[in-house]
């Protein structure tokens, strides 16, 4: 964030155009300003004046589907392929590398569909705003889009119709792979239990089976009926003029429309009787250990900011940690390895709802579940909560409303989401951003008695409306849902003639020739290379040894936070201890410390701190791909009056953790649930890193410490009843620790950089030196892992150069461009998988393409084999040069905020990435040319220097014969 003049603000009830100013609301904890705003159509507009130079727009449409075949999820998709002034066949694919957005996405939700994006350029800001409005509200929604995104008819070879029929679709497939996954398949069941008369009951995103009942016809009503501005709600931030922004909207479209009426809105779910009892399933082979039990309410509406406020804080004292009244017990009870997916308050409906529950569990063991979750209820309603409980979770929430942090979601965009829930159900944007007279009302109650007690016995406890969600885990799902698709082809198939298939031939030839044909993209705007920053930040620092440790402060007006990193670089660690790293960092913050059980610390660490947590990295210099180290970091952010509280904290977790035997269990278990539901959500990341293991030393530690390799691991231990083994290797591996070498960064206000902190690097007197690990590469060629997943992961890796290598900028354009010329268009558009690219890691000198959620297998591992033939037959120009080289540029300058702007710079330049070193690599990568990413492909990315791995539901040899491939196949 860089500081400049905001543009004038309007005053309230001044008209601009054919807007009404309605209000204009100071917003002094994030330093900024909302101007709403309504138009003569109905649109609706908010704008946060901030001096921030992210910029952020969206246009967000109440989207309430009546059925399951995912009209508003497939509309998403297809109002981006093309529209009346950009009529190129994917503007929005082919804009992410004409531009340095910091953020750019669209994405459906249960009762709203959103299009936002930021930028740190005013005139990419301006570009990104004309495309999205255009794509928005006058998209082609042509035929050929709706049957390549949404679903189709397709014969297994297109062009022969004696070949087996089957269903085809990147949302088809998508949701083929996300209703594999039990978090997701638990958030659909559970809008339907608890409001089964409303929208929340169909599947927004489209159920497979439902799909193909969504017509073209059906597609286009719904767009004309939700995408209008008497139906949009604008949203602009940061340092941008509002006028022009207006003026904007109005010429391009507002202009165009006249008023019309559309009922959006959602009733009240009628309340229930009586609690009722939902059974569910999700393709799953753990019978034992993969069932989830969630008890969940209907409670007031959502737009209520007093209600919201309350349920807010009351959800985060009874589960927000570890010791929290009602975590606590259902943890330490041994029914479940960790809380039920959606635990906590949900506002996202609206009417919200609490839930809580644990996973991990036996379906048979529900009852057990539920009345221990009433039981513990009743007992905190009875016997009270601790108001030192209450005050350390208005703390949090006192950090919440003043950080201002990228980190995940840029902050304007954040914000935008924070609003949209009661702006949207037709209450008080305002109380997203602001509840100080909320939170005024909420501490005068509760200086006078019981408050959160009274809620949990009238809205928990006496609520009639509740519902015990049961989902289970079905080995035989996948194989009757596969089963069911070949019924339903057959179904919708039976009457076909001749025709029809000649038809169905006809189609798919020419939606191919729709794909293949090339598009004229300068019809989209672009920037420059001009446009990229030749600088790097350079927040100004200072350095101090105190005794083995070397201290950075960085002033940062960070609102009055404070934040500390302490990165211990360790020395030589044995090999068994590698893979004790990442189990435990994942421990020592949740156990305990210092003479205090995890109970006692985790209610210190709520009360003073904003949290504290542990990482596992890897790296090395720019120089080398080999010489290596390992890092953990401890991280924690506090108020600035807890610095020292925040210091205290820190050092009792590093230098006196304590683990005891029931906690780690309980904790590992928690863990593996974890990562076994990641698999199907995450399975490219893991194919990439199992991929990566059999090229790269860095790449062989990461998937020890973070891939399936760890996940072997953990599970060993946890079934394997090896826990008393591991507390040993904790005992060895916390020396270790401190004979490390620590490097401490702390961010804070220049008035708060003197925090003391020789309490922390007093602990570290070894003299070790830095370890530098050589560990073995994954050995067994091509690797396979199957899971519950009816698509497929694959990936391929290759280890290239450092980075200071010449070679590496063209390696990262490279990527980009095969990213958006090549395997988007092949992997997606013609295969039907929802995702497929290419990425450099330039630290690391790893090179993948992967692909996502993937009906094939064979097939994709060809379109990476083809990838260099690409480059020789298709007939490249500046144009996807340029925009290459703008997609590789905006790696090398992530969005950064107070909070991360320093830490970067500081760890950076002890790691010997420093400004130089990193602006000599931009220099260099605005320099490539097109020969020299065939150049560096030819020398790099040879057959003789790739590894092969994919994570998929069946074993893929039969089909992988062909290429030449055997996989060494687990499960997971």
């Amino acid at each position: 964030m860089t500081t400049g003049t905001l543009p004038a603000l309007p005053t309230p009830g001044e008209r601009l155009g054919r807007y009404t100013v309605e209000r204009v609301e100071p917003l002094p904890e994030m330093q900024g300003t909302l101007v709403l705003l309504r138009h003569e159509l109905g649109a609706r507009h908010a704008h946060v004046a901030r001096d921030d130079d992210n910029l952020a727009f969206g246009v967000t449409f109440p989207t309430v589907p009546g059925d399951s075949t995912g009209v508003a999820h497939i509309l998403e998709h297809v109002v981006l392929m093309g529209s009346q002034k950009y009529p190129v066949p994917d503007p929005f694919f082919a804009m992410l590398p004409r531009s340095l957005n910091t953020f750019m996405n669209a994405m459906t939700a249960s009762d709203w569909t959103t299009y936002p994006f930021s930028t740190r350029n005013e005139q990419d800001f301006y570009n990104l705003l004309s495309v999205y409005l255009d794509a928005t509200f006058f998209p082609l929604l042509r035929y050929e889009s709706f049957r390549q995104d949404g679903h189709r008819f397709e014969f297994e070879t297109p062009d022969d119709p004696t070949t087996p029929l089957k269903l085809q679709g990147v949302v088809y497939n998508e949701m083929k792979g996300a209703m594999a996954s039990p978090g997701a398949v638990m958030y659909r069941e559970f809008g339907k239990a608890l409001y089964p008369d409303l929208t929340y009951a169909n599947n927004s995103g489209g159920s497979p089976s439902a799909i193909p009942g969504l017509t073209y016809e059906g597609l286009r009503n719904f767009h004309a009926a939700h995408y209008h501005p008497s139906n949009a709600f604008f949203y602009t931030y940061g340092r941008v003029e509002l006028r022009r922004v207006l003026d904007e909207i109005e010429s391009h479209v507002l202009s165009r429309f006249s008023a019309q009426t559309l009922d959006v809105s959602i009733p009240d779910q009628p309340a229930f009787e009586g609690p009722r009892r939902v059974d569910a399933t999700y393709p799953g082979t753990d019978v034992e250990r993969g069932g989830q039990v969630s008890v969940a309410w209907k409670l007031g509406h959502s737009t209520d900011p007093d209600l919201n406020l309350r349920w807010s804080v009351l959800s985060d004292v009874l589960l927000g940690n570890p010791a929290a009244p009602l975590t606590r017990p259902l943890i330490e009870s041994g029914l479940g390895s960790a809380l039920a997916d959606l635990s906590g308050y949900r506002d996202n409906f609206r009417e919200g709802a609490f839930a809580v529950g644990l996973k991990g569990v036996s379906a048979g063991r529900a009852g057990e579940v539920q009345s221990l979750v009433l039981d513990t209820l009743a007992a905190i309603a009875r016997d009270g909560i601790d108001p030192e409980l209450i005050e350390s979770s208005l703390h949090q929430f006192e950090i919440g409303q003043r950080e201002v942090s990228n980190a995940g979601t840029p902050y304007g965009l954040q914000v935008m989401f924070r609003l949209l829930g009661p702006w949207l159900y037709g209450g008080d944007p305002v109380t997203g951003l602001r509840l100080d007279t909320e939170l005024e009302s909420l501490r005068t109650d509760l200086a006078r008695g019981r408050v959160f007690e009274t809620m949990i016995q009238r809205d928990l406890l006496d609520n009639p409306h509740r519902v015990t969600l049961v989902l289970a885990p079905d080995p035989d799902l996948a194989a009757r849902t596969e089963q069911a698709e070949r019924e339903l082809v057959g179904r919708l198939s039976a009457g076909f003639t001749d025709e029809d298939r000649a038809r169905i031939v006809r189609e798919s030839l020419q939606l191919q020739s729709l794909q293949a044909q090339e598009s004229d993209p300068d019809v989209l705007p672009t920037l420059g290379l001009g446009d990229v920053p030749p600088t790097v930040a350079r927040p100004p620092y200072t350095t101090e040894e105190e005794g083995r440790a070397l201290v950075g402060r960085v002033p940062q007006p960070t609102g009055g936070l404070t934040y500390l990193d302490v990165q211990v670089r360790l020395p030589d660690l044995p090999d068994d201890l590698i893979d004790t790293l990442p189990l435990y960092a994942f421990a020592v913050t949740r156990s305990g410390a210092a003479g205090q059980d995890y109970v006692a610390l985790a209610r210190r660490i709520e009360a003073v701190t904003g949290g504290v947590s542990a990482s596992v990295g890897v790296g090395g210099k720019p120089d080398s791909l080999d010489d290596l180290r390992l890092s953990l970091t401890f991280s924690g952010k506090a108020l600035a009056r807890n610095g020292d509280a925040l210091v205290g904290v820190l050092r009792d977790v590093i230098a006196a953790p304590e683990f005891d035997r029931e906690r780690l269990t309980q904790l590992l278990k928690q863990r593996l649930a974890g990562l076994k539901a990641s698999v199907v959500n995450a399975g490219s990341a893991y194919a990439e890193r199992l991929a990566s293991a059999q090229v790269s030393p860095a790449g062989s530690i990461e998937e020890r410490l973070s891939g399936l390799t760890a996940l072997a691991t953990l599970k060993q231990i946890v079934e394997g009843d090896g826990v008393n083994a591991l507390l040993g290797r904790f005992a060895r591996l916390r020396e270790l620790i401190l004979a490390g070498k620590p490097l401490l960064c702390l961010t804070a206000t220049s008035d708060d950089l003197g925090l003391d902190l020789h309490s922390i690097t007093g602990e570290f007197g070894g003299d070790a030196p830095v370890g530098h690990p050589a560990p073995s590469l994954l050995p067994g060629g091509p690797q396979a892992r199957t899971a519950d997943s009816p698509v497929a992961f694959n990936a391929v890796a290759f280890r290239t150069v450092p980075y200071t290598h010449p070679d590496s900028p063209a390696l990262l354009v490279l990527s980009r461009l095969l990213r958006s010329e090549y395997l988007l268009k092949e992997i997606r558009e013609k295969g039907g998988a929802y995702g497929g690219g290419a990425s450099f890691d330039a630290r690391g000198g790893v090179f993948t393409m992967s692909s996502y959620r993937d009906p094939h297998i064979t097939r994709t591992f060809e379109v990476f084999r083809d990838a260099r033939a690409f480059l020789d037959v298709t007939p490249l120009t500046e144009r996807e040069l340029t925009e290459a080289v703008l997609s590789a540029s905006k790696t090398l300058d992530p969005l950064t905020s107070p909070d991360t702007v320093g830490r970067l710079r500081f760890y950076g330049d002890q790691a010997g990435y420093t400004p130089e070193v990193q602006e000599a690599y931009k220099a260099r990568l605005l320099r490539v040319t097109l020969d020299d990413l065939k150049r560096a492909m030819d020398a790099h990315l040879t057959a003789e220097n790739v590894a092969y791995a994919l994570v998929a539901g069946r074993d893929p040899n039969p089909e992988t014969e062909a290429l030449g491939l055997h996989f060494e196949v687990q499960g997971v």
